[in-house]
């Protein structure tokens, strides 16, 4: 079975070292033609368009950064659809907006193609050992014949239930990340202000109620001062924009999300749109004439978990099906 993968990013480029580390017969595409020499180097092939790549394919992965970048990828005339096959199975994890991938999935389905939208959670670092948590929305025929391509990139997967679920889910739990991001910003910036040792700040939240992954994770690269977690501020704006959007159309009067909007595009106004994310904090050391650095923290995070072969997790008492 020969696979396809468009989009080499930070964690796009994880995914496919996956699939290739574990043996899958690999084609890759992306524009930077730097990132497809680097797989080809380790044995995957590479295509001169996404057309191509779909032509050869039995199953095409897109993870690109934007539902607008995805669709050019897809349907220009040198795109993914313009070579797709019948039979094919097309993967889109990239975060993404679940009325796109929809409406994209039509134009699949036409064709004779199977489409999933199965974006990723959990971090790059987690991207690049094979752990990371992966969502798949589809007719759970569909969900069973793509599991073990998805076991082999992910550890827990989860079948969100029908197409568009997974989106819908992932632009969630982002938001979410999104509001701790903010909250930690706040509460590491009054630890520091109030005099308050910023490694026992950090053992302190994390053995308590205020815990969360947001926590374990990324206070430790602000903690560090690299701020680095691969994720920039123009995407958590998308991410989240694309919650509030989802939450207008089903008549929901959400406070929280545009003020986090709000609070990231000024982020982005400050420090550029490809400033890391946790670097909000920057808003209120800047404010406070303060900055937020503890002892011994490390500049990026790496994954500890040893790779295992991924498995579905089981939902109890589910109701969809």
């Amino acid at each position: 079975m020969q696979v396809g993968f468009v989009g080499l990013g930070n964690v796009g480029g994880q995914l496919a070292g996956s699939l290739l580390r574990n043996g899958m017969d690999l084609m890759v595409r992306d524009i930077d033609e730097g990132l497809m020499a680097s797989f080809a180097g380790k044995g995957a092939k590479t295509a001169v368009s996404a057309k191509a790549l779909a032509q050869a394919c039995d199953v095409i992965i897109t993870c690109l950064p934007s539902p607008a970048i995805c669709a050019q990828v897809m349907e220009a005339d040198d795109g993914v659809i313009a070579g797709m096959k019948a039979g094919v199975i097309w993967l889109e994890m990239s975060t993404t907006d679940e009325a796109e991938v929809r409406r994209i999935a039509d134009e699949v389905e036409a064709r004779g193609g199977v489409a999933v939208d199965c974006p990723v959670s959990g971090g790059c670092h987690r991207a690049g050992t094979g752990n990371i948590s992966i969502f798949a929305g589809c007719e759970r025929v569909a969900f069973d014949r793509v599991l073990p391509i998805l076991t082999t990139m992910g550890r827990r997967i989860i079948h969100t239930g029908p197409l568009g679920s997974a989106s819908k889910l992932k632009v969630v739990t982002n938001y979410l990340c999104s509001v701790h991001l903010i909250a930690l910003s706040e509460a590491l910036t009054a630890s520091k202000v109030m005099g308050l040792d910023m490694n026992v700040t950090y053992e302190a939240i994390k053995a308590s109620s205020g815990n969360s992954f947001v926590h374990e994770t990324e206070s430790q690269v602000i903690l560090n001062g690299s701020r680095d977690i691969s994720f920039t501020m123009d995407l958590v704006t998308k991410d989240v924009g694309l919650f509030d959007q989802v939450a207008k159309r089903h008549g929901l009067p959400l406070e929280l999300a545009p003020l986090v909007v709000d609070i990231f595009k000024d982020g982005q106004s400050r420090y550029g749109d490809r400033e890391f994310s946790p670097n909000i904090i920057r808003r209120l050391e800047e404010a406070c004439d303060v900055k937020v650095l503890g002892q011994g923290f490390p500049a990026q995070m790496k994954d500890d978990e040893k790779e295992e072969r991924g498995y579905e997790v089981q939902i109890p008492l589910r109701m969809d099906y």
